[in-house]
Formats: C-alpha cells, sequence, structure tokens
C-alpha cells in the first residue's frame, strides 16, 4: 500500500532502475575475461561470436582454456572455416554439448561464403547464420557492434526476475523477462550494459545469498524489497530424467593401441569418437551381439556413469585383451593412448577409458 504522504509518480522514478547506475559499477569493477576488450577497445566480432557458443551451459572457468585454444590455432573466422571439422571436434573435446562444434564451424563456413569472413553488423542478418539463435545475434550485434539489442543469458534471466519481481515460472516467463531487459537497455553503450548485467548477475546477484548491499540497483530491486530475492528466478518443478543404459567395449592389442570408432554424421554425439557399445536404451540389449570380437569379454567392476542433458547414462564396461597384430573390424581403428588427443573423444568416453585404467585417457 502506498504511503499518503509519498506521491506515485515519487515512487515510480525512485523505484526504475537506472542504466547509468550500472554502468558506473561496470566500469569500476568489470571482470577481465580473455575474449572482453579492454576499456576504449571495439569488440573483435569473431572473439564474441566464439565466447558467446562456448559459454552456452558451460561456466566461464571452462571456457577460459578452450578460447585460449581456438584462437591460438585459428586466429580469425576464416581460419577457423578452413579447418578440418575433425580438427574443431577434437579441440572441442571435453567441453560438452558438441552439436555447438559443429554449428561454430557451419557458421564459420557461412560467413566465410555469404560475408566475405566479416560478421555482419545486423542482429536480423546474423539470424540467418547456422548455429547462431536470437540470444548469439544479440550479444554480437549489441557487444561488438554496440547496437541496440538485448541478449538474455542465465545471469541476465535472474537480475531481471528479481528486480521486477516475476512470480511465472522458467520458461514460460522468458518472453516477459526479455520484454524488461529490452526496455531497460539504453542506446548509448548497449554492449557495455549487457557485459555488465551478465557481470552482476556472475557476482553479485548470484543464484544463492546475493550480495545485495553492494549491488547498483538495491534500491529499485522488488525482490530484494520483498525480503526474498533468492526466490528468483521461479523455475518450474523438475521433471524425471530418464536412465538409460549398455555396455561399452573396451578392446585392447598388446601394444596398447585401443579399438575406437567414429560415431554416426547425426544425433548425439555426432562425428565424436567413440569406444565402441551397445545401443543405449531404457531396456538392455544382449550385449554379445553387438560385440567387436567374437572373444572373451570380462566384465570390469563396477560401472560409468554420465549425465546428458536429458539422460542419465550408466554403461558397464567389457574388456578384452587381444594380439599385437589383431586387426581393426569394418568401422574401426586402432589408435595408440598417445594419439588420443588427435581424436574428439568426448567426456563419456574418457570416462570409459579412464575406468579401464588405460593411460592416457
Amino acid at each position: 500500500m502506498i504511503s499518503a504522504t509519498l506521491p506515485v509518480r515519487a515512487l515510480d522514478q525512485k523505484a526504475a532502475p537506472r542504466p547509468a547506475d550500472l554502468l558506473a559499477w561496470y566500469d569500476r569493477h568489470r571482470r577481465r575475461l580473455p575474449w572482453r576488450a579492454e576499456p576504449g577497445r571495439t569488440a573483435d566480432p569473431y572473439h564474441v561470436f566464439l565466447s558467446e557458443i562456448m559459454l552456452q551451459q558451460t561456466t566461464v572457468k571452462a571456457v577460459g582454456p578452450y578460447f585460449i585454444d581456438f584462437t591460438r590455432r585459428w586466429p580469425t573466422v576464416a581460419d577457423l572455416a578452413a579447418a578440418p571439422l575433425e580438427e574443431v571436434l577434437s579441440a572441442w573435446a571435453g567441453l560438452g554439448y558438441y552439436a555447438r562444434a559443429r554449428n561454430l564451424h557451419a557458421c564459420a563456413k557461412a560467413v566465410v561464403e555469404r560475408h566475405g569472413g566479416h560478421f555482419p553488423a545486423d542482429e536480423d542478418v546474423l539470424l540467418e547464420l547456422p548455429g547462431i539463435g536470437p540470444y548469439t545475434a544479440a550479444a554480437i550485434a549489441s557487444i561488438a557492434f554496440d547496437l541496440k539489442a538485448s541478449p538474455v543469458d542465465g545471469n541476465i534471466e535472474r537480475v531481471v526476475s528479481r528486480l521486477y519481481s516475476v512470480d511465472e515460472p522458467l520458461p514460460k516467463s522468458k518472453p516477459r523477462i526479455k520484454a524488461l531487459a529490452a526496455a531497460l537497455t539504453p542506446a548509448r553503450r548497449p554492449g557495455d550494459f549487457a557485459q555488465a548485467m551478465m557481470d552482476l548477475g556472475a557476482t553479485i546477484c548470484t543464484p544463492r545469498s546475493p550480495a545485495c548491499p553492494l549491488c547498483p540497483w538495491m534500491d529499485p530491486c522488488t525482490a530484494r524489497a520483498g525480503g526474498d530475492p533468492a526466490r528468483y528466478p521461479v523455475k518450474a518443478p523438475k521433471t524425471e530424467r530418464p536412465e538409460r543404459a549398455g555396455v561399452a567395449f573396451l578392446a585392447v592389442r598388446a601394444d596398447g593401441a585401443v579399438l575406437l570408432r567414429t560415431r554416426p554424421d547425426k544425433g548425439l554425439l555426432a562425428k565424436m569418437t567413440e569406444v565402441p557399445s551397445t545401443p543405449w536404451g531404457p531396456v538392455p540389449v544382449a550385449p554379445q551381439s553387438h560385440a567387436p570380437f567374437a572373444v572373451n569379454w570380462r566384465k570390469l567392476p563396477g560401472s560409468v556413469a554420465h549425465v546428458f542433458t536429458h539422460f542419465a547414462l550408466s554403461l558397464d564396461v567389457w574388456r578384452a585383451d587381444l594380439p599385437a597384430r589383431t586387426p581393426a573390424p569394418d568401422g574401426c581403428r586402432w589408435v595408440l593412448p598417445k594419439d588420443f588427443s588427435r581424436e574428439a573423444l568426448p567426456s563419456v568416453m574418457r570416462k570409459i577409458l579412464a575406468h579401464g585404467r588405460i593411460e592416457g585417457a
């Protein structure tokens, strides 16, 4: 209830978060990140693009070394476009969500083919590139080209939902949160404003125990005024993650080489390197019919657990030790541990190799 001694207009003015306050905070407290341009310098669109793809569902700490390695190997988008996809997948191995690497490569090729190796300074045209959705297009447009665009990542969702006490659960509240973020975005320094929102969510307006007294928007934040900022953003109840299981066949030759193969061109972990296995499903299948060799396999103690976005996987590991001259079955190849770094081995496959105590995994 509004106090009779406080005019409604004055309350509204006090309640409105000011972009200038956040930008002043950002100028003092901005994070130094490998892909972020120093104050006064223009951001490299390729660096913004690369970092934003890498940062999808991945932490800043995890992305840092990969970003540095990618820009060392492929300093420009044209260099990345010219690289074989297999090399890009190998460099990406361990970062997860491997469709991002394939989209990254496809987008680089499109930028070279359609735009002469230069990212277009237009949010709508950016959206036409493969692998670039509304968030990434807005991030490149605002950060690299200082256009008035409003990227909304998880940090910005949290900041905005707390500023305005958005009660509707995610993901249904996403359109409203995006509209509120767009209304906040200033015409001046929109790129810095977007990064300031990200930094505020990452360092002050954190998921648990937000440091409200240090926030430049403490006064206009309605969630803080309500006494429970950590309640926001409201999330819909999680659905139970399905479980799948299978058997991985760890075939090791006497010379130490391990049998590997490349996954199909489409689907989960497409074109990545794998240890041969049965299909992964809710119902166990007869492992013998999928084994790469008709030999005596022994089950290793324990199992390998891995969580994907949409299901949890449990794999038994069967091992067979074979003579050094054993030929690889069709579609498979023998790889020595010293050459694992050249393979696009995702985390789940490295877990299998480590479970079998294969050095170099």
